[in-house]
């Protein structure tokens, strides 16, 4: 009896422990599949990146995207300091960790760092496989040739990384709703429009499709030379051409407001006396954009909304 006992008992612990192992086996099995799910991969322009959600240690190399992530409240860790638009200057607090210039990276900085993120756009695109061998790096340069539906998928997937997906459709939603009422009224005054970026004494036009192309392609103003090249730099013009396309509006962005060390000097610049012939002088409609918004953090929740109500403000 005391056998048969002893026997019942030793089965009973058996099994008992057989299904803790399971047990143990399944809870492991569920911690790894949970593990998994807090992973993002994101297909971009170099390649496809995983990385962490919710990552602790960013590193931003694009001020647009900077500028979103300021205004989902979303904390970074390091960021090139030297030539920060004026409305993001709180991060040259020594809080933040220099990241060194947007065209050259401090690799052995970022290394100490241990980021779990670093982002980056076109001026660092030569240096992605070196800062993706320090951590995973997600290319994230706006695309100007479809700039809104750029501008949104590097927004959803911002809001997808740090677990902002309401914020930005609101945000996405309130932008749109700005662009719709700005498109109307820039048919309604079916005027044209020429936008200059001026640097050194030296001006370049923008066209449809081109870096500040929004203008027209998003905005509505027709284009007073459909026929500019679309570059990066843009096509360098003279002081005759602007008096030869005679635009009703001639927006200006001035590099020399934003770069480090420069003052605003566009207006000397541009508005000489074969310029002042032009309609849009002699109307009173040369209009200086705010080149923080327009030259250095372009497609940013913030700027995108701001430039919108910039060119809106413009329209007579």
């Amino acid at each position: 009896m005391n056998k048969k006992l002893a026997l019942f008992f030793l089965i009973v612990t058996m099994a008992i422990l057989t299904a803790a192992c399971g047990n143990d086996s399944t809870t492991a099995d569920a911690g790894d599949e949970a593990s998994k799910e807090e992973t993002v991969t994101i297909k971009h322009q170099l390649g496809e990146t995983t990385v962490p959600k919710n990552p602790e240690k960013v590193v931003v190399f694009d001020y647009g995207v900077l500028d979103s992530l300021d205004k989902l409240g979303v904390e970074v860790t390091a960021l090139p300091q030297a030539t920060l638009p004026k409305y993001l200057e709180k991060y040259k607090d020594s809080k933040y960790q220099n990241a060194g210039g947007l065209k050259e990276p401090d690799f052995e900085g970022i290394n100490e760092i241990g980021p779990d993120l670093i982002i980056i756009s076109g001026r660092q695109q030569d240096s992605y496989e070196e800062l993706n061998e320090i951590a995973p790096t997600l290319y994230m340069g706006l695309d100007d040739s479809r700039y809104m539906e750029s501008y949104k998928e590097n927004a959803k997937t911002l809001g997808e990384i740090f677990g902002k997906e309401a914020e930005v459709e609101a945000e996405v939603a309130e932008v749109e709703k700005a662009i719709e009422s700005l498109h109307a009224k820039a048919t309604a005054a079916d005027k044209n429009a020429l936008i200059v970026l001026a640097n050194e004494g030296n001006l370049s036009a923008y066209g449809p499709g081109s870096r500040f192309g929004l203008l027209h392609d998003v905005f509505g103003l027709k284009a007073a030379d459909e026929n500019i090249e679309v570059s990066t730099h843009g096509q360098n013009v003279s002081f005759e051409y602007l008096l030869e396309k005679d635009p009703d509006y001639l927006f200006v962005v001035d590099r020399g407001a934003v770069v480090e060390g420069g003052q605003p000097s566009a207006k000397s610049i541009v508005e000489n006396k074969l310029v002042k012939n032009t309609k849009a002088v002699k109307n009173g409609n040369v209009v200086y954009l705010n080149a923080d918004y327009w030259y250095l953090s372009g497609g940013g929740l913030t700027s995108v909304a701001e430039m919108v109500k910039e060119v809106e403000a413009a329209l007579k």
